[in-house]
Protein backbone atom coordinates (compact mmCIF):
# COMPACT_ATOMS: atom_id res chain seq x y z
CA UNK A 1 0.00 0.00 0.00
CA UNK A 2 1.07 3.40 -0.65
CA UNK A 3 1.82 5.78 1.92
CA UNK A 4 -1.43 7.61 2.57
CA UNK A 5 -1.22 11.75 4.34
CA UNK A 6 -4.86 13.32 4.98
CA UNK A 7 -5.85 16.86 5.40
CA UNK A 8 -8.44 19.32 4.59
CA UNK A 9 -9.14 18.92 0.94
CA UNK A 10 -8.75 22.62 -0.37
CA UNK A 11 -10.93 24.02 -2.70
CA UNK A 12 -9.84 24.44 -6.23
CA UNK A 13 -10.51 28.34 -6.87
CA UNK A 14 -7.97 29.17 -3.88
CA UNK A 15 -6.35 33.17 -4.11
CA UNK A 16 -3.45 34.19 -6.72
CA UNK A 17 -0.29 33.36 -5.54
CA UNK A 18 1.71 35.88 -3.73
CA UNK A 19 3.92 38.02 -6.10
CA UNK A 20 7.37 36.81 -3.63
CA UNK A 21 6.53 33.28 -4.76
CA UNK A 22 5.90 34.45 -8.25
CA UNK A 23 9.33 36.12 -8.49
CA UNK A 24 10.79 33.60 -6.39
CA UNK A 25 9.88 30.59 -8.93
CA UNK A 26 10.74 32.96 -12.12
CA UNK A 27 14.45 33.33 -10.11
CA UNK A 28 14.81 29.65 -10.12
CA UNK A 29 14.26 28.87 -13.92
CA UNK A 30 17.56 31.59 -14.52
CA UNK A 31 19.62 29.47 -12.25
CA UNK A 32 18.32 26.34 -14.08
CA UNK A 33 18.77 28.70 -17.32
CA UNK A 34 22.40 29.21 -16.41
CA UNK A 35 23.55 25.71 -17.54
CA UNK A 36 21.09 25.13 -20.25
CA UNK A 37 21.45 28.35 -21.96
CA UNK A 38 24.96 28.60 -21.96
CA UNK A 39 25.97 25.24 -22.98
CA UNK A 40 22.68 25.54 -25.46
CA UNK A 41 23.95 29.00 -26.80
CA UNK A 42 27.65 28.81 -26.85
CA UNK A 43 28.77 25.04 -26.49
CA UNK A 44 28.85 24.34 -29.75
CA UNK A 45 30.61 27.05 -30.78
CA UNK A 46 33.11 26.67 -27.62
CA UNK A 47 33.62 22.83 -28.82
CA UNK A 48 34.46 23.76 -32.50
CA UNK A 49 36.06 27.33 -32.25
CA UNK A 50 37.88 27.00 -28.82
CA UNK A 51 38.41 23.46 -28.76
CA UNK A 52 39.00 22.50 -31.65
CA UNK A 53 35.84 19.40 -31.92
CA UNK A 54 35.06 18.70 -35.58
CA UNK A 55 31.59 19.91 -36.08
CA UNK A 56 30.33 16.23 -37.30
CA UNK A 57 32.26 15.01 -33.74
CA UNK A 58 30.32 17.91 -31.62
CA UNK A 59 27.37 16.76 -33.27
CA UNK A 60 27.29 13.46 -31.79
CA UNK A 61 28.51 14.75 -28.65
CA UNK A 62 25.46 16.13 -28.49
CA UNK A 63 22.83 13.36 -30.17
CA UNK A 64 24.74 11.25 -27.66
CA UNK A 65 24.16 13.03 -24.19
CA UNK A 66 20.93 14.92 -25.08
CA UNK A 67 19.80 10.80 -25.28
CA UNK A 68 21.16 10.21 -21.80
CA UNK A 69 19.54 13.38 -20.19
CA UNK A 70 16.09 11.78 -21.69
CA UNK A 71 16.74 8.70 -19.30
CA UNK A 72 18.18 10.83 -17.11
CA UNK A 73 14.65 12.68 -16.59
CA UNK A 74 13.26 9.16 -16.05
CA UNK A 75 15.36 8.68 -13.35
CA UNK A 76 15.12 11.89 -11.76
CA UNK A 77 11.22 11.07 -12.17
CA UNK A 78 11.28 8.50 -10.16
CA UNK A 79 13.29 9.73 -7.14
CA UNK A 80 11.17 12.71 -6.91
CA UNK A 81 7.96 10.27 -6.90
CA UNK A 82 9.42 8.42 -4.00
CA UNK A 83 10.42 11.47 -2.11
CA UNK A 84 8.79 13.34 0.91
CA UNK A 85 11.06 15.70 3.62
CA UNK A 86 9.77 17.94 5.98
CA UNK A 87 10.64 20.71 3.65
CA UNK A 88 8.01 18.84 0.70
CA UNK A 89 8.55 16.51 -2.03
CA UNK A 90 10.37 18.86 -4.38
CA UNK A 91 11.83 22.11 -3.11
CA UNK A 92 15.11 19.67 -1.51
CA UNK A 93 15.73 19.06 -4.54
CA UNK A 94 16.97 22.64 -4.70
CA UNK A 95 19.13 22.27 -1.80
CA UNK A 96 20.74 18.68 -2.75
CA UNK A 97 21.97 19.33 -6.81
CA UNK A 98 21.90 22.70 -8.16
CA UNK A 99 25.79 23.64 -6.55
CA UNK A 100 27.06 20.63 -8.43
CA UNK A 101 25.26 21.62 -10.63
CA UNK A 102 26.66 24.99 -11.54
CA UNK A 103 29.85 23.32 -10.47
CA UNK A 104 29.98 20.87 -13.32
CA UNK A 105 29.37 23.62 -15.57
CA UNK A 106 32.28 25.15 -15.46
CA UNK A 107 33.84 22.27 -16.02
CA UNK A 108 32.01 21.75 -19.37
CA UNK A 109 33.85 24.85 -20.29
CA UNK A 110 37.52 24.16 -19.22
CA UNK A 111 39.13 21.66 -20.89
CA UNK A 112 42.54 21.59 -20.10
CA UNK A 113 43.74 18.75 -21.76
CA UNK A 114 45.77 18.76 -25.63
CA UNK A 115 44.81 15.27 -27.22
CA UNK A 116 42.37 15.37 -29.60
CA UNK A 117 40.74 11.84 -28.25
CA UNK A 118 41.24 13.71 -24.69
CA UNK A 119 39.10 15.95 -25.66
CA UNK A 120 36.36 14.45 -27.36
CA UNK A 121 36.07 11.83 -23.49
CA UNK A 122 36.38 15.28 -21.88
CA UNK A 123 33.84 16.93 -23.20
CA UNK A 124 31.27 13.89 -23.66
CA UNK A 125 32.06 13.10 -19.93
CA UNK A 126 31.51 17.14 -18.47
CA UNK A 127 28.51 17.35 -20.35
CA UNK A 128 26.51 14.00 -19.61
CA UNK A 129 27.18 14.58 -16.05
CA UNK A 130 25.82 18.08 -16.10
CA UNK A 131 22.87 16.45 -18.15
CA UNK A 132 22.46 14.32 -14.98
CA UNK A 133 23.07 17.07 -12.41
CA UNK A 134 20.04 19.05 -14.38
CA UNK A 135 17.44 16.50 -14.75
CA UNK A 136 18.20 16.42 -10.69
CA UNK A 137 17.36 19.90 -10.60
CA UNK A 138 15.31 20.73 -13.17
CA UNK A 139 12.65 18.06 -13.01
CA UNK A 140 11.69 18.65 -9.45
CA UNK A 141 11.85 22.03 -9.79
CA UNK A 142 8.92 22.09 -13.04
CA UNK A 143 7.11 19.78 -10.99
CA UNK A 144 6.67 22.33 -7.83
CA UNK A 145 4.38 24.36 -10.09
CA UNK A 146 1.87 21.97 -10.19
CA UNK A 147 2.43 21.61 -6.26
CA UNK A 148 2.34 25.47 -5.75
CA UNK A 149 -1.20 25.76 -6.85
CA UNK A 150 -4.10 24.21 -8.81
CA UNK A 151 -5.84 27.63 -10.07
CA UNK A 152 -5.17 28.10 -14.09
CA UNK A 153 -4.39 31.72 -14.02
CA UNK A 154 -1.91 31.39 -11.39
CA UNK A 155 0.27 28.36 -13.08
CA UNK A 156 -0.18 31.08 -16.49
CA UNK A 157 1.97 33.73 -14.10
CA UNK A 158 4.09 30.45 -13.09
CA UNK A 159 4.74 29.46 -16.71
CA UNK A 160 5.26 33.53 -17.20
CA UNK A 161 7.50 33.83 -14.57
CA UNK A 162 9.93 30.97 -15.19
CA UNK A 163 9.83 32.31 -18.67
CA UNK A 164 11.34 35.56 -17.53
CA UNK A 165 13.72 34.33 -15.53
CA UNK A 166 14.94 32.24 -18.50
CA UNK A 167 14.89 35.37 -20.72
CA UNK A 168 16.90 37.52 -18.04
CA UNK A 169 19.55 34.55 -18.21
CA UNK A 170 19.65 35.15 -22.17
CA UNK A 171 20.19 38.72 -21.62
CA UNK A 172 23.30 38.43 -19.14
CA UNK A 173 24.84 35.89 -21.59
CA UNK A 174 23.51 37.88 -24.72
CA UNK A 175 25.01 41.82 -23.42
CA UNK A 176 27.91 40.04 -21.55
CA UNK A 177 29.06 37.22 -23.84
CA UNK A 178 27.88 37.25 -26.73
CA UNK A 179 29.41 40.63 -28.08
CA UNK A 180 32.88 39.49 -26.87
CA UNK A 181 33.06 36.43 -28.65
CA UNK A 182 33.50 37.88 -32.35
CA UNK A 183 36.78 39.92 -31.55
CA UNK A 184 38.34 38.27 -27.91
CA UNK A 185 41.54 37.59 -28.32
CA UNK A 186 40.87 34.54 -25.83
CA UNK A 187 38.11 32.91 -25.77
CA UNK A 188 39.00 29.90 -23.91
CA UNK A 189 39.62 32.49 -20.29
CA UNK A 190 36.27 34.42 -21.53
CA UNK A 191 33.85 31.42 -21.03
CA UNK A 192 36.14 30.15 -17.98
CA UNK A 193 35.41 33.61 -16.29
CA UNK A 194 31.80 33.68 -17.13
CA UNK A 195 30.74 30.07 -15.64
CA UNK A 196 32.70 31.03 -13.13
CA UNK A 197 30.36 34.11 -12.08
CA UNK A 198 27.57 32.59 -13.01
CA UNK A 199 28.42 29.48 -10.32
CA UNK A 200 27.85 32.09 -7.55
CA UNK A 201 24.70 34.00 -9.40
CA UNK A 202 22.49 31.04 -9.90
CA UNK A 203 23.78 29.56 -6.35
CA UNK A 204 21.85 32.88 -5.14
CA UNK A 205 19.11 32.48 -7.23
CA UNK A 206 18.12 28.93 -6.36
CA UNK A 207 18.34 30.01 -2.39
CA UNK A 208 15.77 32.74 -3.37
CA UNK A 209 13.55 29.75 -4.71
CA UNK A 210 13.88 27.66 -2.26
CA UNK A 211 13.20 30.07 0.84
CA UNK A 212 9.91 31.27 -1.11
CA UNK A 213 8.39 28.87 -2.72
CA UNK A 214 5.52 26.45 -0.67
CA UNK A 215 3.94 23.14 -1.57
CA UNK A 216 0.66 23.54 -0.68
CA UNK A 217 -1.66 21.39 -3.08
CA UNK A 218 -3.13 18.16 -1.36
CA UNK A 219 -2.14 15.13 -2.33
CA UNK A 220 -3.23 11.50 -1.20
CA UNK A 221 -0.59 9.55 -2.08
CA UNK A 222 2.80 11.00 -0.77
CA UNK A 223 5.28 8.42 -2.05
CA UNK A 224 4.06 6.78 -5.41
CA UNK A 225 5.04 2.97 -6.60
CA UNK A 226 6.43 2.08 -9.93
CA UNK A 227 3.26 0.40 -10.83
CA UNK A 228 1.20 3.91 -9.93
CA UNK A 229 3.28 5.59 -11.87
CA UNK A 230 3.02 3.40 -15.25
CA UNK A 231 -0.82 3.46 -14.86
CA UNK A 232 -1.02 7.05 -14.67
CA UNK A 233 1.04 7.99 -17.68
CA UNK A 234 -0.31 4.91 -19.90
CA UNK A 235 -3.87 6.48 -19.18
CA UNK A 236 -2.67 10.73 -19.87
CA UNK A 237 -3.65 10.87 -23.47
CA UNK A 238 -3.51 14.42 -23.46
CA UNK A 239 0.46 13.70 -21.80
CA UNK A 240 1.21 11.55 -24.64
CA UNK A 241 0.34 13.86 -26.92
CA UNK A 242 1.92 17.14 -25.68
CA UNK A 243 4.85 15.06 -25.47
CA UNK A 244 5.51 13.82 -28.81
CA UNK A 245 4.22 18.17 -29.92
CA UNK A 246 7.30 19.33 -27.11
CA UNK A 247 9.96 17.06 -29.30
CA UNK A 248 8.95 18.95 -32.85
CA UNK A 249 9.21 22.32 -31.36
CA UNK A 250 11.65 21.80 -29.38
CA UNK A 251 13.98 20.48 -32.06
CA UNK A 252 13.56 23.39 -34.05
CA UNK A 253 13.63 25.75 -31.02
CA UNK A 254 17.19 24.02 -29.99
CA UNK A 255 18.31 24.16 -33.41
CA UNK A 256 17.71 27.82 -33.67
CA UNK A 257 19.66 27.74 -30.02
CA UNK A 258 22.68 26.32 -31.70
CA UNK A 259 22.77 28.26 -35.25
CA UNK A 260 21.94 31.85 -33.82
CA UNK A 261 25.49 32.95 -32.74
CA UNK A 262 26.62 31.43 -36.07
CA UNK A 263 24.16 33.32 -38.07
CA UNK A 264 24.58 36.09 -36.62
CA UNK A 265 28.31 35.99 -36.96
CA UNK A 266 28.55 34.96 -40.57
CA UNK A 267 25.13 35.31 -42.27
CA UNK A 268 23.96 38.98 -40.79
CA UNK A 269 27.93 39.71 -40.01
CA UNK A 270 28.06 40.60 -44.03
CA UNK A 271 25.66 43.35 -43.18
CA UNK A 272 27.18 45.13 -40.40
CA UNK A 273 30.88 44.86 -38.80
CA UNK A 274 29.63 45.72 -35.77
CA UNK A 275 29.72 43.17 -32.82
CA UNK A 276 26.00 44.54 -31.79
CA UNK A 277 24.24 42.16 -34.71
CA UNK A 278 24.93 38.92 -32.20
CA UNK A 279 23.68 40.43 -28.86
CA UNK A 280 20.83 41.39 -30.96
CA UNK A 281 20.21 37.75 -32.74
CA UNK A 282 20.46 36.61 -29.14
CA UNK A 283 17.80 38.59 -27.40
CA UNK A 284 15.43 38.49 -30.13
CA UNK A 285 15.40 34.54 -30.56
CA UNK A 286 16.18 32.88 -27.20
CA UNK A 287 15.77 35.93 -25.24
CA UNK A 288 12.67 36.64 -26.47
CA UNK A 289 10.89 34.84 -23.16
CA UNK A 290 12.09 37.83 -21.54
CA UNK A 291 9.82 40.16 -23.33
CA UNK A 292 7.10 37.90 -24.68
CA UNK A 293 6.45 35.74 -21.39
CA UNK A 294 5.02 38.12 -19.51
CA UNK A 295 2.11 38.53 -22.13
CA UNK A 296 1.29 34.38 -21.52
CA UNK A 297 -1.58 34.80 -19.45
CA UNK A 298 -2.94 37.47 -21.44
CA UNK A 299 -2.89 35.21 -24.23
CA UNK A 300 -4.29 32.04 -22.33
CA UNK A 301 -7.31 34.13 -21.46
CA UNK A 302 -7.54 35.30 -24.77
CA UNK A 303 -7.37 32.34 -26.89
CA UNK A 304 -6.88 29.08 -24.92
CA UNK A 305 -3.49 26.82 -24.08
CA UNK A 306 -4.33 25.01 -26.93
CA UNK A 307 -4.87 27.47 -29.55
CA UNK A 308 -2.65 29.57 -28.26
CA UNK A 309 0.65 26.90 -29.15
CA UNK A 310 -1.02 26.55 -32.75
CA UNK A 311 -1.20 30.42 -33.72
CA UNK A 312 2.17 30.94 -32.15
CA UNK A 313 3.97 27.94 -34.45
CA UNK A 314 2.67 29.68 -37.19
CA UNK A 315 4.37 33.11 -36.23
CA UNK A 316 7.36 30.91 -35.78
CA UNK A 317 7.50 28.84 -38.98
CA UNK A 318 6.94 32.36 -40.75
CA UNK A 319 9.71 34.10 -39.13
CA UNK A 320 11.81 31.11 -40.39
CA UNK A 321 10.87 31.50 -44.11
CA UNK A 322 11.13 35.33 -43.85
CA UNK A 323 14.91 34.06 -42.47
CA UNK A 324 15.71 32.59 -45.29
CA UNK A 325 13.99 34.36 -48.01
CA UNK A 326 15.79 37.63 -46.52
CA UNK A 327 19.05 36.44 -47.44
CA UNK A 328 18.88 34.84 -50.16
CA UNK A 329 15.87 37.24 -52.37
CA UNK A 330 16.37 40.48 -50.83
CA UNK A 331 19.72 40.14 -48.95
CA UNK A 332 18.14 42.59 -46.40
CA UNK A 333 19.37 42.92 -42.37
CA UNK A 334 16.14 44.36 -41.30
CA UNK A 335 13.47 41.69 -42.35
CA UNK A 336 16.43 39.36 -41.68
CA UNK A 337 15.76 40.48 -37.94
CA UNK A 338 12.78 40.66 -38.66
CA UNK A 339 12.47 37.13 -39.22
CA UNK A 340 14.38 36.18 -36.40
CA UNK A 341 12.05 38.41 -34.13
CA UNK A 342 9.07 36.04 -35.50
CA UNK A 343 10.65 33.13 -34.66
CA UNK A 344 11.40 34.68 -31.27
CA UNK A 345 8.27 35.46 -30.17
CA UNK A 346 6.42 32.39 -31.52
CA UNK A 347 9.04 30.26 -29.43
CA UNK A 348 8.87 32.29 -26.15
CA UNK A 349 5.27 31.82 -26.19
CA UNK A 350 5.38 28.53 -27.11
CA UNK A 351 7.57 27.72 -23.87
CA UNK A 352 4.76 29.77 -22.18
CA UNK A 353 1.57 27.79 -23.52
CA UNK A 354 3.74 24.16 -22.93
CA UNK A 355 4.51 24.56 -19.20
CA UNK A 356 0.99 25.52 -17.75
CA UNK A 357 -0.33 22.62 -20.42
CA UNK A 358 2.01 20.32 -18.34
CA UNK A 359 0.69 21.07 -15.41
CA UNK A 360 -2.63 20.79 -16.79
CA UNK A 361 -2.01 16.90 -17.46
CA UNK A 362 -0.75 16.10 -14.39
CA UNK A 363 -4.63 17.07 -13.26
CA UNK A 364 -5.90 14.65 -15.92
CA UNK A 365 -4.13 12.20 -14.79
CA UNK A 366 -5.37 12.13 -11.04
CA UNK A 367 -8.74 12.10 -12.40
CA UNK A 368 -7.88 8.83 -14.47
CA UNK A 369 -6.29 7.24 -11.53
CA UNK A 370 -6.70 9.06 -8.04
CA UNK A 371 -3.05 9.30 -8.14
CA UNK A 372 -0.70 12.44 -7.98
CA UNK A 373 2.41 11.89 -10.25
CA UNK A 374 3.89 15.41 -10.81
CA UNK A 375 7.36 14.17 -10.89
CA UNK A 376 6.63 11.39 -12.92
CA UNK A 377 4.51 13.42 -15.53
CA UNK A 378 7.41 15.90 -15.65
CA UNK A 379 10.01 13.63 -16.28
CA UNK A 380 7.81 12.16 -19.24
CA UNK A 381 7.35 15.17 -20.55
CA UNK A 382 11.41 16.19 -20.20
CA UNK A 383 12.59 13.03 -21.37
CA UNK A 384 10.56 14.15 -25.12
CA UNK A 385 11.81 17.66 -24.50
CA UNK A 386 15.48 16.18 -24.03
CA UNK A 387 14.93 13.93 -27.46
CA UNK A 388 13.93 17.52 -29.25
CA UNK A 389 16.79 19.29 -27.69
CA UNK A 390 19.21 16.23 -28.66
CA UNK A 391 17.81 16.12 -32.38
CA UNK A 392 17.56 20.39 -32.62
CA UNK A 393 21.65 20.89 -31.42
CA UNK A 394 22.57 17.49 -33.85
CA UNK A 395 20.79 19.33 -36.69
CA UNK A 396 22.78 22.49 -36.28
CA UNK A 397 25.63 20.35 -36.18
CA UNK A 398 24.44 18.99 -38.95
CA UNK A 399 23.61 22.35 -40.64
CA UNK A 400 26.78 23.49 -40.08
CA UNK A 401 28.53 20.57 -41.99
CA UNK A 402 26.15 20.58 -45.23
CA UNK A 403 27.18 24.49 -45.44
CA UNK A 404 30.67 23.79 -45.45
CA UNK A 405 31.50 25.97 -42.69
CA UNK A 406 35.16 25.81 -41.38
CA UNK A 407 35.92 27.00 -37.90
CA UNK A 408 38.14 29.88 -37.18
CA UNK A 409 38.03 31.15 -40.92
CA UNK A 410 36.89 34.42 -41.05
CA UNK A 411 35.48 34.96 -45.01
CA UNK A 412 33.23 31.34 -44.79
CA UNK A 413 32.40 32.69 -48.21
CA UNK A 414 29.43 33.14 -50.41
CA UNK A 415 28.27 29.38 -50.29
CA UNK A 416 28.20 28.87 -46.87
CA UNK A 417 26.31 32.12 -46.13
CA UNK A 418 23.15 30.87 -48.58
CA UNK A 419 23.21 27.71 -46.52
CA UNK A 420 23.25 28.50 -43.79
CA UNK A 421 20.66 30.92 -44.33
CA UNK A 422 18.50 28.21 -45.71
CA UNK A 423 19.45 25.36 -43.50
CA UNK A 424 18.80 27.66 -40.28
CA UNK A 425 15.53 29.31 -41.99
CA UNK A 426 13.64 26.60 -43.50
CA UNK A 427 14.32 23.21 -41.44
CA UNK A 428 13.12 24.61 -38.12
CA UNK A 429 10.06 26.32 -39.97
CA UNK A 430 9.39 22.88 -40.91
CA UNK A 431 9.44 21.32 -37.44
CA UNK A 432 7.60 23.96 -36.37
CA UNK A 433 4.77 23.53 -38.70
CA UNK A 434 4.73 19.44 -37.57
CA UNK A 435 4.55 20.75 -33.89
CA UNK A 436 1.39 22.33 -34.45
CA UNK A 437 -0.22 19.82 -36.73
CA UNK A 438 0.12 17.37 -33.51
CA UNK A 439 -0.96 19.69 -30.89
CA UNK A 440 -3.96 20.18 -33.15
CA UNK A 441 -5.61 17.34 -31.74
CA UNK A 442 -4.64 17.91 -28.42
CA UNK A 443 -8.11 17.18 -26.16
CA UNK A 444 -8.12 19.07 -23.29
CA UNK A 445 -9.47 22.51 -23.13
CA UNK A 446 -9.94 25.28 -20.66
CA UNK A 447 -13.99 23.98 -20.08
CA UNK A 448 -12.89 20.62 -20.22
CA UNK A 449 -10.22 21.56 -17.51
CA UNK A 450 -12.75 23.16 -15.30
CA UNK A 451 -14.73 19.69 -15.31
CA UNK A 452 -11.94 17.74 -14.55
CA UNK A 453 -11.05 19.90 -11.74
CA UNK A 454 -14.31 19.76 -10.21
CA UNK A 455 -14.46 15.80 -10.74
CA UNK A 456 -11.75 15.77 -8.77
CA UNK A 457 -12.86 17.66 -6.24
CA UNK A 458 -15.78 16.11 -5.37
CA UNK A 459 -13.75 12.59 -5.50
CA UNK A 460 -11.88 13.90 -2.88
CA UNK A 461 -14.52 15.04 -0.80
CA UNK A 462 -16.36 11.40 -1.09
CA UNK A 463 -13.03 9.32 -0.09
CA UNK A 464 -12.50 11.76 2.86
CA UNK A 465 -15.30 13.80 3.82
CA UNK A 466 -16.25 11.72 7.28
CA UNK A 467 -12.47 11.89 8.35
CA UNK A 468 -11.31 14.87 10.53
CA UNK A 469 -8.23 16.82 9.76
CA UNK A 470 -5.17 15.38 10.18
CA UNK A 471 -6.65 11.62 10.90
CA UNK A 472 -5.88 8.73 8.80
CA UNK A 473 -8.18 6.24 7.85
CA UNK A 474 -7.95 2.06 8.20
CA UNK A 475 -7.68 1.49 4.58
CA UNK A 476 -7.95 4.04 1.43
CA UNK A 477 -8.64 2.05 -2.02
CA UNK A 478 -5.38 3.81 -4.61
CA UNK A 479 -4.54 2.84 -8.16
CA UNK A 480 -2.10 0.17 -6.25
CA UNK A 481 -5.10 -1.48 -4.95
CA UNK A 482 -6.82 -2.02 -8.76
CA UNK A 483 -6.40 -3.64 -11.46
CA UNK A 484 -6.08 -1.10 -14.17
CA UNK A 485 -7.86 1.53 -12.83
CA UNK A 486 -10.26 4.30 -14.72
CA UNK A 487 -12.35 7.00 -14.32
CA UNK A 488 -14.99 4.99 -13.15
CA UNK A 489 -13.73 2.49 -10.75
CA UNK A 490 -11.39 5.04 -8.85
CA UNK A 491 -13.57 8.34 -9.55
CA UNK A 492 -17.22 6.88 -9.68
CA UNK A 493 -19.42 10.15 -9.24
CA UNK A 494 -17.70 11.68 -12.43
CA UNK A 495 -19.43 13.71 -14.37
CA UNK A 496 -19.90 16.95 -16.21
CA UNK A 497 -22.33 18.53 -13.90
CA UNK A 498 -20.16 17.31 -10.82
CA UNK A 499 -20.88 19.14 -7.73
CA UNK A 500 -19.73 17.88 -3.85
CA UNK A 501 -22.34 15.10 -3.13
CA UNK A 502 -24.48 14.86 0.02
CA UNK A 503 -23.87 12.66 2.64
CA UNK A 504 -27.49 10.74 1.65
CA UNK A 505 -25.46 10.02 -2.07
CA UNK A 506 -23.70 6.56 -2.69
CA UNK A 507 -19.67 7.18 -1.66
CA UNK A 508 -16.93 4.85 -0.84
CA UNK A 509 -16.61 3.37 2.31
CA UNK A 510 -13.79 3.71 4.84
CA UNK A 511 -13.02 0.14 5.85
CA UNK A 512 -12.63 0.11 9.97
CA UNK A 513 -11.96 -3.35 11.43
CA UNK A 514 -10.46 -5.46 8.13
CA UNK A 515 -7.61 -3.57 6.54
CA UNK A 516 -7.02 -6.85 4.02
CA UNK A 517 -11.16 -6.82 3.22
CA UNK A 518 -12.47 -5.45 -0.16
CA UNK A 519 -14.44 -2.50 0.02
CA UNK A 520 -17.69 -2.68 -1.71
CA UNK A 521 -18.51 0.12 -4.27
CA UNK A 522 -21.74 1.46 -5.41
CA UNK A 523 -22.33 0.84 -9.31
CA UNK A 524 -22.04 4.43 -11.03
CA UNK A 525 -23.43 5.47 -14.27
CA UNK A 526 -20.72 5.69 -17.46
CA UNK A 527 -18.28 8.11 -16.59
CA UNK A 528 -17.87 11.47 -18.77
CA UNK A 529 -14.40 11.86 -19.97
CA UNK A 530 -13.78 15.10 -20.60
CA UNK A 531 -10.63 14.03 -23.21
CA UNK A 532 -12.94 12.82 -25.51
CA UNK A 533 -14.14 15.23 -28.12
CA UNK A 534 -13.98 18.84 -28.97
Amino acid sequence: MSDISTSSIPHVAREHLPKTRIVGYGLGDAGCNIAFQMTGTFLLLFYTDVVGIHPAHASAIFLFVKIWDAFADLFAGRMVDRTMTRWGKFRPFLLWYTVPLLVVNVLCFWIPVDSYATKIVWATVSYAVLGLLYSMVNIPFGSLAGAMSQNPVDRSRLASARMVGSGATILLLSVFLAPRLKQAADLSTTFLITSVAFLVIGAVFFGITFLTSKEVVFREVEKVSFKETLSTIRQNGPLLRLCLSSVFYLTAQSMVAALTIYLANVVLGRYTSGGWVASVSIVITTGAVLYVGPFGPAVTRALGKKRGFIYNCVVAAAGGVLFAVSNSVWHSLVTSLIGLFLVGVGMGLLNTMTWALEADTVEYGEYKTGVRTEGATYAAFSFTRKVGQALGQALGGVALTWAGYTAGQGDQGDGVVTGLAAYGGLIPAAVFVLALIVMAGYPLTEDKFTVIMKSIEANRRLRHEDLRTGAVPAAVETSEDLAGPTASTSHPTTAANTTVPEHDQPRIRIIEDDPGAEAPREDSSETDDPSKGQ
